[in-house]
């Protein structure tokens, strides 16, 4: 899960983002960059370390696949499964099913159905489950407690509308699997494809305490049914196992995502849907045009810079690409209208809502200072 971001929000102007990294696109638009003599960025320096640390040989992942299988086995072979898959339609998660249905598991897959699903993501997850013939629940969510939740978001002005779906999203997949008696999680987050996200660009995803405090600030619907999963949780699952092991099959291989796109057009007829987290209409939306126009983030030049340090594509394709507008003017038409009108904004209280400044996730109650205390106590502990 993503750490804090700083304390404050803070939109660069344009000459302080003219500096960008001479080996992947990273700019100053992330407030806490910076550059070596060479002018390369603290995030390609880190990825030179990391990277190699998820890129085994093809032998060496089977091998790895493999143990991780008969671990898993071993564990549940009196279980109705072997595993819980959270699924979206997207890259990661589809290749996550893949692989396990690959190596021989038993899987549950399951998606939380926010209400924002792009048709082709719904195709692609009717796909994979019909194909690799596996068990499937979906989890739906209130949509009113929903929709006011997301709508107290964006009145806070505070920078991660993300939080409670992908809070609820890690919420289910631990709560189906304890409701099936399943002792393993997989999940599709891996360092290859999502290493150099900087972390004033997004919030603790763990941090419930801060979506009830923005949702008693601005919301008018109490939260009863939503699922989520709390900081102290998450710290003593993921950490220590306490009921359930989570388990990030994809850094066990040497991961491209220009490669599972092929494998997965190839095995299962999953058709592309463009940028990272496009099956998401909302995501979509607002990493393409309320982070960029409101935070000054443009998270694009993070996802192209992984790529780039991954080996998909080079610098001057990442840099033509950044080029590009993400929405052409009709289509920002259409998709703005639909937001507004699926959560009841009118034109002149969304204008308002991107016109007010942007505000710290601390200005509401946070699991902040906890999250700091479990990594220096719960993660040594699990350690030894």
């Amino acid at each position: 899960m993503a750490r804090a971001s700083s304390e404050s929000v803070t939109i660069p102007s344009p000459s302080a983002v003219s500096q960008v990294c001479t080996r992947c696109i990273m700019d100053r638009s992330d407030p806490n960059i910076h550059f070596d003599p060479e002018g390369v960025c603290n995030h390609c320096l880190r990825a030179a370390a990391l990277l190699p640390r998820v890129r085994p040989s093809d032998r060496d992942a089977r091998a790895q696949l493999d143990q991780m299988a008969a671990r898993i086995h071993r564990v549940a072979q009196d279980r109705p499964y072997d595993c819980v898959i959270g699924v979206s339609g997207g890259v990661d998660s589809s290749y996550t099913a893949v692989i396990a249905k690959r190596i021989g598991l038993r899987s549950l897959l399951v998606h939380f159905d926010n209400g924002w699903d792009s048709e082709l993501a719904v195709e692609n997850i009717q796909r994979i489950v019909e194909t690799l013939q596996m068990e499937f629940v979906t989890y739906v969510v209130d949509w009113a407690e929903f929709r006011d939740l997301q709508r107290a978001f964006l009145k806070a002005s505070v920078l991660d509308l993300e939080l409670p779906s992908d809070n609820a999203i890690v919420a289910t997949m631990l709560r189906t699997a304890r409701d099936h008696g399943v002792p393993y999680v997989l999940m599709g987050a891996n360092v290859a494809t999502e290493h150099g996200i900087p972390s004033a660009w997004t919030w603790l995803k763990t941090d419930w305490t801060n979506i009830r405090a923005i949702q008693r600030a601005y919301g008018t619907m109490p939260l009863r049914s939503f699922p989520h999963v709390t900081t102290l949780e998450w710290g003593l699952v993921r950490v220590l196992g306490l009921g359930l092991k989570v388990i990030r099959p994809l850094n066990l291989i040497n991961y491209r995502r220009d490669v599972a796109v092929k494998e997965l057009k190839s095995a299962v007829g999953w058709r592309e849907y463009g940028a990272k987290h496009g099956e998401s209409l909302i995501t979509r939306f607002y990493q393409d045009y309320i982070l960029p126009t409101k935070f000054g983030v443009d998270k694009r030049r993070a996802h192209l810079s992984d790529q780039v340090r991954n080996g998909e594509i080079t610098r001057a394709a990442a840099l033509e690409a950044i080029d590009e507008a993400p929405y052409a003017p009709d289509e920002l038409k259409r998709e703005r209208d639909y937001v507004l009108k699926k959560l009841g904004f009118t034109e002149g209280e969304f204008r308002s809502i991107m016109e007010a400044p942007p505000r710290p996730h601390t200005d509401f109650a946070s699991d902040q200072w906890s999250a700091g205390t479990l990594r220096k106590v719960v993660w040594p502990i699990g350690r030894i």
